[in-house]
Formats: C-alpha cells, sequence, structure tokens
C-alpha cells in the first residue's frame, strides 16, 4: 500500500511520541507519558484508518503534490503534534500548544513558555524532537522537492523556471518523483541522524547535562534554537560547548558541507563555494569590526584594554554572529560583553539582518538565502563596472559563480522583494491588531526568517508572546510557514496553470 507524503510523515510523527513517553515512565511522570502514549496511538489509529480508506486511490499527483504534503506538514500536523503538549502540560490553552508546534516544526523555535521550570523535561525533549524532526524535513525536501521545482533557492542556479520541473537524466525520478524522494531520504537521514549523535556525544563529553546536550545537539542541526535550560547561560558545557556548537553550525552555511548540489553544476570545493565564503566572511568581519570599534575608542581614553575581556567580546561576537546568520539563534554568554565592547546602542538590529540573510541554500537555516545575497552583490558590481565602462561586456563567470544562471539576480531581487513585501504586510497586520511598531517588526522579521530566539534579544523592551491576542499568534503561525516554504512555493501552489502541467 502506497501512503501519501503527508499520511507517512503523519506516522513518524506518531511514533515519535513514545520516545518521550518512555522518558517520562522511566522518570514515573505518569501523566506526562500517558499523555504521549496515547496520542501517538491516535494518530497510529487515524494513519491506519485513512490509509485502509485510500488503498484504492493511490497519490495521483507529482512534485506539487508532494510540495503541498510539505505545506500540510507545517501548517496541519501541528494540530496533532500539540494533543501531548497540552494535555501534558494542562496550563495552557489549545491554541498555545498549536503555536510552539507549529514553531517547533518549522524550526523557528519562538519561545512561549519563558520559563523553563514550567515544562517537564519530557515536554523539552518533545519540543526539540520535533523541531529536529522539522529540520530532517526540510534537508529532505530540499533535494527531493525543491530542487526539481526550482524553488527554495535553486531557482538562482537551475535552469527551469519556478515552479516548473527541471528537466533530469534520471527518467524514474521524472516518471515517479516518489522513487527520487525515497532514494534522498536513504541518504541523507543517516547523516543528519550521526551528525546529531556526535554533537550530543561531544557536549557530554564538555560537561553538558544528557537531557540539555541531547536538546541542543537536535536545535543545531535543526537551527530551532530550542533550550530546556533557557539557552546558553544554563548550559554547563561553558566555552567547551559554544566552541562545539560553533563547529556544527556550519552545517547551515552550505550544504556543500553534507551534500552535493542537486540542480546545478559546479565545484564541489568550500573554497569555491559562494555561500559558504559569503557566510565566513560576514562571521569574521562583523565581530572584528565591534571589538576593533571599541578597542580604537579605548585608546583614545586608555593605552591598553584587558586581553581577556577583549577575547570574551571577540567569541560573544564569533559566536552570536554565526548562530543569528545560520537563524538558529543561541547567543553567547559573553554577548552582553560583545555589546559593551561594541558600544553600540541597538545591537539587536544587527542581528536582525542577519537573520534576514540567513544561511545556506537547501539547509535548515531560513531567512533569504546567502545565495541570493551573493548573485545580488555580483550583480551590483556589474553595474558599478558599467558606471566606470558603459560599453562593455560581461565576462565569463569562473569558479563557484557558473552556479548562478543568467537571469539568477533578477529572481533573486524577485525573491528579496517578496520577502520585503511579506514582511510588510506582517508589520500592518500586526498593527492592525494593536503592537507597536518595534514590536510588530520584531515578530515579522523572527517569524519569516525562522528566527525565534531573536525576539528576546532584538527588542528593547521583551516581548512576552504568552500575552499577544489570539490573532495575532494566528497571524504568527502563517507567517512562520511562509517563511520556512518561502513566497515562491506559495505562489506555486496557488498556480492552477502548473498543476495542469
Amino acid at each position: 500500500m502506497r501512503l501519501p507524503l503527508f499520511l507517512q510523515v503523519w506516522g513518524i510523527a506518531s511514533l515519535s511520541m513514545w520516545v518521550p513517553a518512555i522518558y517520562a515512565e522511566v522518570r514515573s511522570v505518569h501523566q506526562v507519558s500517558q499523555a504521549f502514549f496515547f496520542s501517538g496511538m491516535i494518530g497510529l489509529v487515524a494513519v491506519t484508518a485513512i490509509a485502509l480508506a485510500r488503498a484504492a486511490h493511490p497519490p495521483k499527483y507529482g512534485s506539487l503534490g508532494q510540495l503541498l504534503a510539505l505545506l500540510a506538514t507545517f501548517a496541519l500536523l501541528p494540530v496533532f503534534l500539540a494533543l501531548p503538549l497540552y494535555d501534558g502540560l494542562q496550563t495552557t490553552s489549545y491554541l498555545n500548544a498549536y503555536f510552539d508546534m507549529v514553531s517547533a516544526v518549522t524550526t523557528t523555535g519562538a519561545n512561549l513558555f519563558e520559563d523553563p521550570s514550567r515544562l517537564d523535561p519530557a515536554l523539552h525533549l518533545w519540543r526539540a524532537q520535533v523541531g529536529w524532526m522539522g529540520g530532517l524535513v526540510m534537508w529532505i525536501a530540499a533535494s527531493a522537492i525543491l530542487a526539481p521545482l526550482s524553488l527554495g533557492g535553486f531557482e538562482i542556479t537551475a535552469r527551469g523556471q519556478p515552479g516548473r520541473a527541471v528537466a533530469s537524466p534520471d527518467l524514474s525520478a521524472r516518471a515517479d518523483p516518489r522513487r527520487r524522494l525515497k532514494r534522498i531520504t536513504l541518504t541523507l537521514t543517516p547523516v543528519y541522524v550521526g551528525l546529531t549523535l556526535l554533537a550530543w556525544v561531544a557536549l557530554m563529553i564538555a560537561g553538558e547535562e544528557g537531557l540539555t546536550a541531547l536538546c541542543h545537539a537536535m536545535s543545531v542541526m535543526a537551527t530551532s534554537g530550542i533550550s530546556p535550560v533557557g539557552g546558553m547561560e544554563g548550559s554547563q558545557a561553558g566555552f567547551a560547548g559554544e566552541l562545539i556548537l560553533f563547529f556544527f553550525m556550519f552545517f547551515a552555511l552550505s550544504r556543500l558541507t553534507f551534500s552535493s548540489d542537486t540542480s546545478a553544476t559546479g565545484q564541489d570545493r568550500f573554497d569555491k563555494d559562494p555561500e559558504f565564503r559569503t557566510g565566513l566572511l560576514i562571521i569574521v568581519t562583523i565581530p572584528v569590526l565591534l571589538v576593533l570599534r571599541h578597542w580604537l575608542a579605548a585608546l583614545e581614553v586608555q593605552p591598553l584594554a584587558d586581553p581577556a575581556l577583549a577575547f570574551e567580546g571577540l567569541w560573544g561576537g564569533l559566536f552570536t554572529v554565526t548562530s543569528f546568520l545560520t537563524t538558529t539563534g543561541f547567543a553567547s554568554v559573553n554577548w552582553d560583553e560583545a555589546q559593551q565592547w561594541s558600544g553600540l546602542g541597538a545591537p539587536g538590529l544587527i542581528l536582525a539582518g542577519l537573520a534576514v540573510m540567513g544561511g545556506g541554500v537547501a539547509t535548515t537555516a531560513g531567512g533569504v538565502k546567502l545565495l541570493r545575497v551573493y548573485a545580488l552583490y555580483l550583480n551590483g558590481l556589474r553595474e558599478m563596472e558599467r558606471l566606470v565602462y558603459p560599453n562593455s561586456i560581461g565576462g565569463g563567470s569562473s569558479g563557484g559563480n557558473r552556479r548562478i544562471q543568467k537571469n539568477g539576480a533578477f529572481i533573486a531581487w524577485v525573491s528579496f522583494m517578496m520577502f520585503a513585501l511579506s514582511l510588510s504586510l506582517v508589520c500592518v497586520i500586526l498593527g492592525a491588531l494593536g503592537l507597536s511598531f518595534d514590536q510588530a517588526i520584531v515578530l515579522s522579521i523572527a517569524s519569516l526568517s525562522t528566527t525565534g530566539p531573536l525576539i528576546q534579544v532584538a527588542a528593547d523592551t521583551p516581548i512576552h508572546l504568552a500575552e499577544l491576542g489570539g490573532l495575532a499568534k494566528l497571524v504568527l503561525c502563517a507567517t512562520m510557514v511562509l517563511g520556512r516554504l518561502e513566497t515562491l512555493a506559495i505562489i506555486a501552489l496557488i498556480t492552477p496553470d502548473l498543476w495542469r502541467n
């Protein structure tokens, strides 16, 4: 029996509920354990019943049908994922539970429950686990669903038009996209699981508590930023733990860290990859400039500065910049020191800008994506060259630039403008619902870039998500789904001509 993709994801999510159920039962928290166990049973029964009813009606749609299943995974599946959270916590509304699950499965990681002690450890494990599964879904969907349709950043490099299937030499994959999905799932899942286990073991060796280490390992791979202890301030691993997470964040800078490009030709080398080079340049330049800014100002007052404080400020900036560029959202314990060294009155603005840029194409990171930023940068250089030499002809690209197609800059600009228009629209809606401009802009950027922890560090005054109205929470849920799938994918789903092709 061939199940629709959404039913397969639903079934796997139902089985995964037994992991926190067993963990809660071992700790003798029977009420929480029962919430997960019976929710998982309900899910399996529902999936089995629907599968039997559809046994005579196999799935008909190809890549666009899979894209629709991906949308259902982020928008509808949290209705089911919220059941054990709502039943296990029993001190929150179902809307709050749904909001939290949308935030987790889209790898946004917006923290609705600000006090970590309010949740049982099994519930913390479930939140991190849902975020981790959402990251795995995006890893697989990027190569198996978005790449063939020239979406999700692949439209910059692919030869096909956004939303339309790209011609592939693999005729069997074109005839049945499910084969491609199965092959890529079997290829990427062991890599994703193995890297998560490696990060977990490394964090425990560094002195982190087992559950915290597991949640942080899953969160850094999924770039969700979900933590059972409130982030790095509650971590026991200290500098070593931050260093481990720092290196694992690089998997969100470029897909070449774990896979090769599927829709474009290019050299699979980091020194030739434009995304990795652009990300590395940003990661190095911004913290150094922040430290040097303070150092030069300090020389006017005293001849020497404390090298230890300088290192703390540099590391705090380096870790936090990398975290928000990859839309993970972990802030270093030395970030306060970095802010003092920078002397900037609004450091949250820098973090918001980094989150908007985002990480690499086909990774778990959100935002506009580094490849689009790089394409716009190249186009800007070309326009400045034409100002000096109006009759010049653009030369051929070399190295990683060959991955960008002829109209790549135009498509990147369209994607950026769609992001900006979506941001403006969400800000207007949130403002109409009674939020201030500062709150609306921070919430909009955090949701569209899937960087939930930005809400806690970018605003001058803390924003308490639990205090928002029901309509505002639903708007943010829709925004998180939009930010995860991107506007071009939504347009492809609502274009009748694409379904007829």
